[in-house]
Formats: C-alpha cells, sequence, structure tokens
C-alpha cells in the first residue's frame, strides 16, 4: 500500500502482522504496576474498543502482555511502515490544507531523529506524549484526511472524539491533554489513568502537535545563558556552564553554550541519547571517565575555547568532583525531567542506567526513596559550589520543588511571597523581567513545503522585518531585539535543523505580527509555500506555572489558571487553526496548566486578518496580566500597546507606598 493508502485506511480491517521490539530504537523505560487486577481487565476493554470483535481474541493476549511488560498498551503491531517524518504538505491525502499540515506537524513530533521515545509515541520529557497507543494515531490520520473546511477534529487526550460540524473560521482541531479534575492530578493518577488509556500527559509541544526538535528551545537557552553571564558581570568566553540532561528538550543546552560562547559541560546518563547528540552534532565531544573530564575542562578554561562536552554519567558526580578539584562552575542548573522523576525523569547516582530502570520498574518505592536520596545529595553539591560564588539557578524542570519535598537544604532562611527557595528560578531573575513582561516568547514557524531554501528565505525576511523595528524601539527592548537579530543571522551556520525545516525566534507582538504578515505576503506572491505559525507554551500568556512561567509574579495569583484558559480560549475565536490546552506541561502533573496554537498561513487576505487578530492577543492577554500583578516591564509594554490600539483597553494597576503598609 501506498503511503496515502496507508493514512486513509486508518486503523485497518485486517491486522497487520506483529511488529518485533527493536532494542537500537530509545524506548521509555516500563511504567510501574499500578492497576489492580479489575483496573487492567478495563484496560485491556478500553483498548480493545478501537477493534472490530473478530480481532479481539487475537489482540487480547497480546494487549496483555504489552501491559505486564511495560506498563502500557501502546499497541505496536500497529505501528506504520512507512517512515515516519515531516513531508511537504501536498504529499498528505487531505481535503484541507489546514489538515494537512497538522499531518505534517504530527508526523514531525514522531521523527526518530525527533522524538524521544518514537515507538511509545512519546517526544520529550520522558512522557510527553503526542498519542498513548498506535490506533490513535492511525484514526487520528484518517480523520484528518477526510475533513474539510466547515469540520472541527476533537482531541480528548490523545483519543480522536470525531469530527463535527463546525464552520470555515473555527480551529480545524481542538486538543486537550491531561485535564484532570483538580483532586485527580497528582503523579499516581497520571500513572493510573494513563495505563487505563483514557488520559496522557501532553508535555507542552508533543500533545499540541508543535515540538520542532531541540532547536525549539535553543533560543530561549542561548538567551538565558547570556544573560545568565550578563548578570555575573562575565563573558561567557573560558567560563563554565554546569547542568545536565539531553533527551528532548534539554538537548538544546550544549548547542546554546557554544553559541553563547562558553564551556558547556552537561551530563546524562543514557548512552543511546548521548550518542545521538554527539551524532547529530549537538555535543561536541564525549567523556566518560571523571579525570578526564576534569583535565579536558582545565585545558579549555586556559585556551577560552567555546565547546560543549558530555560528561556520560550522573551529574552529581560532576559537582562533587569539580568541588573536589577546586574547578569553579561560573553558571549552573540543572535540565533533566523532574517534573517525572519516578517514572525515568531523574535518574539517582550511585546505580547504573540499567540497573535504575529495573528498579524503577520492579521496586518503585526503593526507587523513589533512591531518587530523593540522591537529590539531597545533589544539593548538597550545589550548595558548596554557591558558596564560592556560582550561580545556580532553576530551569523550570521542578529541581528545586521535589528536592524540597525531598528534604534538600534549597529553602530560603528569609523566604518571601513567591522566593521560597534560596536560588530562583531562570523566569524570576531572566526570561521573565527581561522577556515575557515585555512581550517577548517563543515564537516560531514551520515550511510546509520541506523545502531548506524556504527557510533560507523566511530568515532573511525575519531578519529584514527586525531590523527595521529596532530603528524605532524603544530603549527598553534594544537589547532583545539585537539579541534576536543576532540569533536569525546566526541560525544558519548553527545546523539547527532537526526534522521539519523550522525555525524558532522570540519576538514581541509586534515582531509577531509583521513577520507573519511578510511571510503572508511572501506566500501570496508565489516566493515561498505555506507557512505554519506556532510557539512553545512557555511564553508570555500560554502557561500558568507558579514555579516557571509565572514564577515572577508576586500578587499571589500565580497558582490561579485563568490567564492559559483565556489564552486558548481567545486564540480558538480569533483565528488559530488548533488549539490546545493541556495539564502537567514542563515541570509536573497537577503543577501547570499550559496552552499552545498553530496556524497556517496560505497567502490569503482571510490569514492577514486572523494573524493580526490572533497574534495580538495571544502575547498582550499575557501582558495584561503581568501589568495587574505590578511588574514594571509589562505596565510599560502594555501602555505602549494601548497607545498602538485603540481597541485595547486595558486595566492598570494603582502602587501603594511601602510606609503606608509599614503602620498598619
Amino acid at each position: 500500500m501506498s503511503f496515502k493508502d496507508q493514512i486513509l485506511e486508518g486503523i485497518p480491517n485486517t491486522l497487520p502482522q506483529p511488529k518485533p521490539y527493536d532494542p537500537k530504537i530509545n524506548h521509555a523505560p516500563k511504567r510501574k504496576a499500578i492497576l489492580s487486577p479489575e483496573e487492567e481487565k478495563l484496560a485491556l476493554r478500553n483498548a480493545l474498543r478501537y477493534f472490530d470483535k473478530k480481532h479481539h481474541s487475537t489482540l487480547l493476549p497480546e494487549f496483555k502482555e504489552e501491559l505486564d511488560k511495560y506498563g502500557r498498551i501502546y499497541m505496536y503491531r500497529l505501528r506504520p511502515d512507512y517512515k515516519m517524518y515531516a513531508r511537504p504538505i501536498d504529499e498528505y491525502p487531505a481535503k484541507s490544507k489546514q489538515a494537512a499540515a497538522i499531518m505534517l506537524m504530527i508526523q514531525n513530533n514522531l521523527d526518530y531523529a525527533v522524538a524521544q521515545h518514537p515507538h511509545e509515541l512519546i517526544t520529550y520529557g520522558g512522557n510527553g506524549a503526542v498519542f498513548s497507543n498506535w490506533a490513535q494515531y492511525r484514526l487520528t490520520m484518517k480523520y484528518l484526511a477526510e475533513m474539510n473546511d466547515e469540520q472541527t477534529l476533537v482531541m480528548y487526550s490523545g483519543h480522536p472524539m470525531g469530527l463535527f460540524p463546525s464552520h470555515k473560521e473555527a480551529p480545524r482541531v481542538v486538543v486537550t491533554n491531561g485535564m484532570m479534575i483538580p483532586n485527580y492530578s497528582k503523579p499516581d493518577d497520571w500513572e493510573k489513568f494513563n495505563a487505563l488509556g483514557v488520559t496522557q500527559y501532553g508535555q507542552m509541544t508533543a500533545g499540541s502537535y508543535m515540538y520542532i526538535g531541540p532547536q525549539g528551545i535553543v533560543h530561549g537557552t542561548t538567551i538565558t545563558v547570556l544573560n545568565g553571564f550578563r548578570k555575573i558581570n562575565k563573558s561567557p568566553k573560558g567560563h563554565i556552564f554546569v547542568t545536565s540532561g539531553l533527551g528532548g528538550m534539554s538537548g538544546a543546552q550544549p548547542k546554546a553554550g557554544n553559541i553563547a560562547g562558553c564551556i558547556t559541560v552537561c551530563a546524562e546518563v543514557n548512552p543511546k541519547i548521548t550518542q545521538i547528540r554527539l551524532d547529530q552534532g549537538w555535543i561536541d565531544e564525549k567523556i566518560t571517565d571523571l579525570d578526564e573530564l576534569v583535565a579536558r575542562v582545565q585545558t579549555a578554561q586556559s585556551n577560552k575555547e567555546t565547546i560543549s562536552i558530555a560528561y556520560l554519567g550522573n551529574v552529581v558526580e560532576v559537582w562533587e568532583k569539580f568541588d573536589e578539584a577546586n574547578i569553579h562552575i561560573d553558571l549552573g542548573s540543572d535540565q533533566t525531567s523532574l517534573h517525572n522523576p519516578w517514572a525515568g525523569g531523574y535518574y539517582p547516582v550511585g546505580l547504573s542506567f540499567e540497573d535504575a530502570n529495573e528498579m524503577m520498574a520492579n521496586n518503585p518505592d526503593l526507587f523513589k526513596t533512591k531518587v530523593q536520596e540522591s537529590l539531597r545529595r545533589h544539593a548538597t553539591a550545589i550548595n558548596k559550589h554557591t558558596e564560592k560564588g556560582t550561580y545556580f539557578f532553576d530551569y523550570g524542570n521542578a529541581f528545586l520543588l521535589e528536592a524540597s519535598r525531598a528534604g534538600a537544604d534549597i529553602m530560603s532562611k528569609n523566604p518571601t511571597i513567591g522566593r521560597e527557595f534560596k536560588y530562583p528560578s531562570y523566569v524570576q531573575d531572566i526570561m521573565g523581567p527581561m522577556c515575557f513582561d515585555y512581550g517577548f516568547g517563543p515564537f516560531r514557524w514551520v515550511c510546509a513545503s520541506g523545502k531548506p531554501e524556504d527557510l533560507a528565505k523566511t530568515d532573511a525576511i525575519a531578519c529584514e522585518v527586525l531590523e527595521e523595528i529596532m530603528k524605532n524601539s524603544p530603549e527598553e527592548i534594544q537589547q532583545q531585539m539585537a539579541d534576536n537579530i543576532q540569533w536569525i543571522k546566526g541560525a544558519q551556520e548553527n545546523k539547527l535543523v532537526v526534522g521539519s525545516q523550522a525555525r524558532i525566534l522570540y519576538a514581541d507582538a509586534e515582531g509577531r505580527m509583521k513577520i507573519a504578515q511578510a511571510f503572508n505576503d511572501a506566500i501570496a506572491k508565489g516566493h515561498i509555500g505555506y507557512v505554519i505559525l506556532g510557539r512553545d507554551h512557555h511564553d508570555v500568556s500560554g502557561t500558568d506555572s507558579p514555579y516557571r512561567e509565572t514564577s515572577n509574579i508576586y500578587d499571589g495569583s500565580r497558582f490561579t489558571s485563568d490567564m492559559a484558559i483565556h489564552n486558548v480560549i481567545g486564540d480558538s475565536f480569533r483565528g488559530a487553526t488548533w488549539v490546545s490546552i493541556h495539564n502537567g506541561g514542563g515541570v509536573g502533573w497537577g503543577e501547570v496548566i499550559n496552552g499552545g496554537f498553530g496556524m497556517v498561513l496560505d497567502g490569503t487576505k482571510k490569514a492577514s486578518t486572523r494573524l493580526k487578530q490572533m497574534l495580538f492577543w495571544d502575547v498582550n492577554n499575557g501582558i495584561s496580566r503581568r501589568s495587574w500583578a505590578r511588574n514594571e516591564g509589562a505596565v510599560f509594554a502594555i501602555k505602549r500597546a494601548m497607545e498602538t490600539e485603540p481597541n485595547l483597553k486595558v486595566t492598570l494597576p494603582n502602587t501603594v507606598d511601602d510606609d503606608l503598609l509599614e503602620n498598619i
């Protein structure tokens, strides 16, 4: 069967042959057994409902074996035979070009070069899934191939509920992931309900089809590293950044370190993903011995090299060894998936990778104990370095949160509202006040033609637009503009593309709208093919996350999620092609609500209207909330936005004199 025929077939009437387990692929770890015998039967009933009864007797023992062996029913047999990658948009069998664009993005998320655990449909973060099983994938792709521009596909946590009548200006797809009743949003609830097949963890851009490989976070990481060095008044040249994690999103760190110009040491325990990053050129060297690592770093310091080094081992050992060797760490962080600490997001020191995976599945209580012991030891090692002047920040991966729950010494001696920990979130000190408050966030696009030359043209268009805007930009955002122009000029030479022909840069509402309009004009003239716009949920107004995106909100509202919900609702009726709202992305199940969108530019006047309406709202919703929290940069930004748009009228805060409150 051709690729198009397989898409249109959906769930096949004749079952394909079972697929052998491929040990060369990076697989998800076995999930712990959490279902009762009756719940196991329910999980099997839930899985079999995708198939005609004639197949149940064949599939039942197979699905039972998967549940027992892996803790989930992935339906490996249904994995397609064709290669998984983002094809040019015209190669998809679709009645709607908007639907074809979504098919392209789904396949990009599952591309072997992009996805962390492709056979388990997990894109990044250890559990960030596009779908829970291969039946959901097949059925979704069939629906997208069949849909017209007056239908909307409804996605319930990976499950395609179906096509419903709507209208041409409505989103083509509406996605929810993990939207639990609040009292059922603890980590073990995810394990249970995901094993039952009724919900999933969509991470941020996995279950919303907008992941573009590690490039998606490289720019923000580069900005973070650059501004981290600015905070400590040091040039990156010859200075050290120590962190951990090379899977998925965290794989961006060494590339960002190279772009910033520092010495990056990034520890990773998984040999497969370490080798992948080396082969992809995202790290320069791999070292497996701590003494060799020390010697190599000392040489790099002496020569003031720009280099990224992966240490295949546990980061706790790196912190301890560098203390012993008296190597000064200038910047320190961690980007292991601590939103998922008990199921492969964080590996405890003192255990091999293989032994940790075995314990995780078969002795989860002991594994949890080992993780918490490791977090306490990890924090102790970091504290020794910070006492010597290291600037350490939480990278939004729930490191401080989980370390605090483990009883580690990371709490502030003088806590204030929003500053409970010794160390700041990077959003509190860097991204929040410098970027999000002013409306700058991760604007991204994908060239639907799949042509590298189209990406090069869009890079040039974006650069020209930014340079023109910068001529009249206020002083408050000149640094942000300069950093972005420098980034986009170096984007091609830094070889950031993994998977789709995609790009990211940090832009405010003005920049996003003007770049998007320029793209739409170029499409109308036939200079480039369709462009798919999107962003990370990690943005100005997409996410309510008290320990990350909204950690620099100090009016008490950082634990609310009104902003993220309004963001998605507002995007949906202002022209988004698809919208998504998730629980859990980035920092953990029950710890965050985040929303995203995708928008297809086709060169039409309608696309021009949609992009202006939606992108303006998508950014200024968040700025207005940050302004109401009395963030000075946001007050400046929303006042400026009201001056340019007469239909925008936002409630501004009145400040209270500190002296007045002191006297009550």
